[in-house]
This record gives C-alpha cells, sequence and structure tokens, in this order.
C-alpha cells in the first residue's frame, strides 16, 4: 500500500493534538526526536488507498534555528519528503496562525490551512470568507471543530487530495524591491552549495539574524560581501531588517484577515471566562486555588488507584503462590518469584496512579487550566530561578519521582528542564513513606507527623539549593519570562484525554518495564550466588556488597552491613529498604532489632539518607532519558553526596549536642 507522510505544525494551544489524536485515534506512538528530549508522535492512518503516517510537530510561533523544537520542525519538514504540511490554524486568532504561514510557505510544500475552533468564532462573532483566503494564500483551508470530531473526514479528504497532486503554485510572500533584492543577491551566493534548506529560507533567515543559520552560512559563502549587504539595507531603510520583516508580514497578514472578515467581532461585554481568570490568576486566590487543584489531584491520583494498586498486588501474590505449587527447579522458581514477579511487579504497580497523573494532567490541558496555573506558579519560581512551569512537576514529584520527570516535557526551555529534573529527586515521593512510617512509629512516637513533615521540608529544601548551586555553576542563564495566551475554557475532550493518557502509559510501561526487568534479573543474581547459601545472606555476593560499603556510614549513625544492603536495595525502589530489614532481621523481631541497631538519633539520620540518595532505578533511567546521562550522573552523585553529608551532618550534630562529643 502506498505510503504518505503528513505533518502538522502550528501555534501552541490550536488543537494540534486533538486533529492528530482524531485522525490516527489509538494508533500513534511517543518518542523522543534522536537527540533530544522533545516528544514526538507518530501515528497512522488508512484512507482510501494510502496508508497516511502524521506526525506532529513541536508547537511554535515562528521558526528560529536556535530553539530547540522550532529547529526540528525544520530538520523534520527539509529532511523528510512530507506529502501534505498542515498548518493548524486558532479561528479565534488567524493572523497569528498566518505569520506562521508564510515562514513555512517557504518550504514550497504542499499545505493546508485547518481552520479549526470555528464554532467558538462563530459565538464571538467571527467568520471568514474562505474562498476569499485561499485565493489570497493560494492554500487550501478546512473549516474543524476538533473536539467534536466536526470535518475530520473533509480534513481527511483534502490531504487525500493533495497527496495525489504535484506541489500546487505557492504563495510567495513579497518583502518589497530593496529587501528581495539583498534576498535574490544572498541567495546567489549559494548557488554552488548544496543545502539542506531551501535557499530563500535561508537568506531571509541570514537578514532576521538567526544566530544558528549564520553559523551555518558563514564559512562557506562570502560573509563580508552579505554583512556589506545587510549594512548597506539596514542603513538604507533606517531600521534593523528583522523588524521590518516581521513588520511587513504582520502588515499582509492583517490586510488579508481584515478583507476576508465577513462580520466584525462583536462588542462583548466582560465574559465569564474574564472573571474567572481574575480569581485564577489573582497574586493572592490564584496560588490558594492551584495548591488546592495539585492537593486533589495528588489525593485522588493515590486514593483513586489503591483500589487497582490493591488488585494488581492480589494478582501478584496469587501469582507467586501459584508458581510455589509448580514442580520447579528451586532457583528457576526464585528468578520467577523473588525477581520477575516482585521486581517487574513493582513497576507494574505504579500503572494505575501514572495512568491518574497523565488523565487528570490532560484534563487540565485541555480545559485550558495549565496555562492559568503555568501564570500563577511563575511568579513564585522566578524567585529561585525557575519557570513558573516547573511547578507542576516539582509537586507531582511527592507522589512519584517518575512520572514527575516526564512531566517536566511540559518546560520548552532546556535550562529549566534540566534543573527541574535535578530537583525532583529530592522530593519525598511515596515510596519513602513506609521508611519514615517504621521508624518514626518506633523511635518518634510522640510526634510522629512532625519527624515525617521535617523530612518532607528538608527535601524541597535540598532541592531549592541544587537549582541554587547547579543554577549558578552550570546554567547560568536566566529562565526567560513566562509570555503565554490564555486559551478558552472549553470541556475537556473525552476521547482525546483517554488516548493522551494511555499513551503516555503505554509508553512508560514498554520502556520502563523493560529497563525495570533487566535490573531484576541482575539484582536476582547477586542476591542468589553464590550457591548453596541462602537468598540474601551476607555470604551472597549483595552481602558482601553491603559488608564493603557500611563503613562509609559509620560516621552517619548506622555503619553495619545489613543497612549497606537496605540502602542498595533501596536504589532498585526504595520501598524495598524496610523489606530488606524485614527479610534479615524477621518481621516478627524487627522492632526490637530496630531499637538495638539504631537510636533516635541515628533513625532519623538513616531516614534522612533514605530522602535524599538516589530515589530509584526507574528514576535515574528516566533522567537519563529525559536530560541525558551526563546530568542523570550528576545527578547521582549529588544525591548520593547529599545523602551521606546531610546525614552524617546531623548525626554529628546532634550526637555533639546530646553528648558532647563527635562520634567516631
Amino acid at each position: 500500500m502506498e505510503e504518505k507522510i503528513v505533518a502538522i505544525a502550528g501555534n501552541p494551544n490550536t488543537g494540534k493534538t486533538t486533529i492528530f489524536n482524531s485522525l490516527t485515534g489509538t494508533r500513534q506512538q511517543v518518542g523522543n526526536w534522536p537527540g533530544v528530549t522533545v516528544e514526538k508522535k507518530e501515528g497512522y492512518y488508512i484512507y482510501k488507498d494510502v496508508k497516511f503516517k502524521v506526525v506532529d510537530l513541536p508547537g511554535t510561533y515562528t521558526l528560529t534555528g536556535e530553539s530547540e523544537d522550532q529547529k526540528i520542525a525544520i530538520d523534520f519538514i527539509t529532511q523528510n519528503e512530507v506529502d501534505v504540511l498542515i498548518i493548524m490554524a486558532d479561528a479565534l486568532n488567524l493572523e497569528r496562525s498566518l505569520y506562521l504561514l508564510l515562514l513555512l510557505s517557504e518550504f514550497h510544500k504542499n499545505i493546508i490551512i485547518d481552520l479549526n475552533m470555528v464554532d467558538l468564532a462563530e459565538k464571538e462573532g467571527i467568520e471568514y470568507e474562505i474562498q476569499h483566503l485561499e485565493k489570497l494564500l493560494k492554500v487550501k483551508f478546512v473549516k474543524t471543530v476538533g473536539n467534536k470530531n466536526i470535518g475530520i473526514e473533509d480534513l481527511k479528504e483534502e490531504i487525500y487530495k493533495k497527496c495525489k497532486e504535484p506541489p500546487s503554485e505557492f504563495f510567495e510572500f513579497n518583502y518589497g524591491e530593496e529587501i528581495e533584492k539583498v534576498i535574490s543577491e544572498i541567495v546567489c551566493q549559494f548557488k554552488n552549495l548544496k543545502l539542506p534548506y531551501p535557499p530563500r529560507f535561508l537568506a531571509i533567515k541570514i537578514l532576521e539574524k538567526d544566530e544558528y543559520f549564520t553559523n551555518f552560512i558563514i564559512t562557506k559563502v562570502d560573509w563580508k560581501k552579505i554583512n556589506d549587504l545587510i549594512m548597506n539595507t539596514e542603513k538604507f531603510l533606517n531600521k534593523p531588517l528583522d523588524r521590518v520583516l516581521m513588520e511587513k508580514r504582520y502588515g499582509i497578514i492583517h490586510g488579508i484577515v481584515k478583507e476576508s472578515l465577513i462580520e466584525k467581532k462583536k462588542e462583548l461585554k466582560p465574559e465569564i471566562t474574564e472573571k474567572v481568570d481574575r480569581i485564577l490568576t489573582h497574586n493572592f486566590l490564584g496560588p490558594l486555588f492551584f495548591l488546592f487543584i495539585i492537593f486533589i489531584i495528588f489525593n485522588a491520583v493515590f486514593v483513586w488507584g489503591k483500589p487497582f494498586v490493591n488488585f494488581i498486588e492480589l494478582i501478584l501474590e496469587k501469582l507467586k503462590i501459584v508458581f510455589s505449587y509448580l514442580n520447579l527447579p528451586i532457583w528457576i522458581n526464585s528468578l520467577i518469584k523473588d525477581g520477575i514477579i516482585s521486581g517487574v511487579g513493582s513497576v507494574i504497580l505504579f500503572l494505575p496512579n501514572i495512568f491518574l497523573f497523565f488523565f487528570f494532567f490532560a484534563i487540565l490541558e485541555d480545559t485550558g487550566y495549565m496555562a492559568r496555573a503555568a501564570i500563577v506558579a511563575d511568579r513564585i519560581m522566578h524567585k529561585v530561578g525557575l519557570h513558573g512551569k516547573s511547578a507542576i512537576p516539582l509537586i507531582l514529584g511527592f507522589g512519584c519521582n517518575v512520572p514527575a520527570i516526564m512531566g517536566t516535557r511540559i518546560l520548552e526551555n532546556k535550562r529549566d528542564k534540566i534543573l527541574t529534573s535535578l530537583s525532583i529527586p529530592f522530593m519525598s515521593c511515596s515510596a519513602r513513606l513506609p521508611v519514615y512510617l517504621l521508624f518514626t512509629g518506633i523511635f518518634f512516637k510522640e510526634n510522629q507527623g512532625m519527624i515525617v513533615f521535617s523530612l518532607y521540608l528538608l527535601g524541597i529544601g535540598i532541592g531549592v539549593l541544587s537549582i541554587k548551586i547547579f543554577g549558578s555553576i552550570f546554567l547560568k542563564d536566566e529562565s526567560l519570562p513566562l509570555i503565554i495566551e490564555l486559551p478558552p475554557f472549553r470541556m475537556p475532550y473525552w476521547k482525546n484525554v483517554l488516548i493522551e493518557s494511555w499513551t503516555r502509559t503505554k509508553y512508560f510501561l514498554k520502556k520502563a518495564g523493560t529497563i525495570i526487568f533487566l535490573g531484576t534479573l541482575i539484582l536476582w543474581v547477586l542476591n542468589y550466588f553464590p550457591h548453596p547459601y541462602n537468598y540474601g545472606t551476607e555470604m551472597n555476593f549483595i552481602g558482601k556488597l553491603g559488608s564493603f560499603i557500611f563503613p562509609l556510614f559509620k560516621f552517619s549513625g548506622f555503619g553495619f552491613w545489613q543497612a549497606g544492603v537496605a540502602l542498595i536495595f533501596g536504589i532498585y525502589a526504595k520501598e524495598l529498604v524496610v523489606g530488606t530489614f524485614g527479610t534479615l532481621f524477621g518481621v516478627e523481631n524487627l522492632t526490637e532489632t530496630l531499637r538495638f541497631y539504631f537510636t533516635p538519633i541515628s533513625a532519623y539520620s538513616f531516614m534522612l539518607m533514605s530522602l535524599l540518595y538516589m530515589p530509584c532505578l526507574a528514576t535515574f533511567l528516566i533522567l537519563k532519558k529525559e536530560v541525558g546521562i551526563k546530568w542523570a550522573l550528576i545527578s547521582l552523585f549529588w544525591s548520593l553526596f547529599a545523602g551521606w553529608f546531610f546525614s552524617t551532618l546531623f548525626y554529628q550534630i546532634f550526637s555533639f549536642l546530646k553528648g558532647g562529643t563527635f562520634v567516631n
């Protein structure tokens, strides 16, 4: 079957994802663009005799080579045989969408404008003479209402027609005699070069002083001649060329839209949306509402997910029982029960929470609240040097660090993404809670809640400290001010929400699950061999490893090999810290044995270590995937150092205060 490539480009909040989901349904996959962390969505659908591969490009307002997501859009269009390019346009703000059309038209692709949300525009009295727009811009318009699945069949039919046609006549914007002359002279400089970009597009980018494209071409041409051309033209026009180009584009777009507008926008009284926005973005009420929403989501993710988690846990327990009755060799039985079921099962247990996390996240995005939340959080996060959107994954890190780090994909700026990802592992995830409950229940019965609360606050404090340290040493750039358009509130499109939730959950299951499976096998081997020692004893490899590292924790107050083993198992999953103590000491005698090994000061020191050092293997692997191996390793070593340093500092200071001497 013939296969064609369809790319969807457009501004954020124009309904790109909704249209992508409507075209492809569940036949889609999410991944990263090679070498970067910007998310890539691909999907397929079959229409008549053609199989269409649809690629959802990163949302953008303009095209520069200096922005990671914008460069991806440029590279994809230039390096792939895109048969049809759909440009999503918001019917409520057509001028802004057409600005992107003028830039993309330089690529000479078959273009369709998807005029989305026409129902909302008509409610506000905005309607366009489509045929006139098509005649002026020489592109086909299709009207859609993405969240109601209106116009999708028309869009499919138009895509089909376009892919069967040769590239049609293009709209080529004329920048005026002086500038067109300069563009032509620069293009002449490219005549003997094999370029990955259209020559005219490259010439325009040079006139705009785009640093990426200037650096790309500067050594390949007579740069002095080009630079003289630019300087002379700017002198003649008495304005910077990038500003002149932008003004000319907006000028022609404004004229075209005005000429095509059938009904002028009504003079509207303040809408309910505006009144609600005044509350949601209010300096005082906005943060309160934001915290309330996050609190509700935070609880719902775990309260609603608990029955499903319990159900999966029950199935895993039953599976273990079933394998106990099978007449399998002991080592195979141990591998399946202690390794695969316990190991991979701990990942599967996360699935209900992860699905709910993405479900609520998709609702917030689909209703338009996320843009309001970003504005509110921006004022707070800027005080610690981060973008406002960083607050959302940081708060969700209290639930589970893994989806929280995946949530940093909402951050467009790479610096903010790295700094936020490095601080998330210090947010006290729910997996640490069993450790806190075990130790506070034994050593701090009178003020259990206060001790646990202090650990959460310390985690936040170390996270902020990490942002300050890495932000001032490695990533000194200031976070850009938040410039965001408030989209209209709308009911979530439930099909879209469910597809988004499942697609992301499936991705987590596929990637993390396979990696965890490998980690499980490695841990099982270390725990089982050398045979015939019992599983999980000092004579096994893992026990010897615990004996090897426990002297490191002598000054922290827990210098014995069982603590070392518990911390090693905690790298795999923090819940296993408690499970390891249970296995090594026996559940019945656990309380008395821990009282023998720990004091209240060393118990707090151990909880501090459990809070701060590497959260779990899955978090490290997700960090590696999201920000790269270099930053994942920096996070790993920093968290290990922070865990050891602060637990040792705490233990020594409080031992001195109590006994008048340091402990060695």
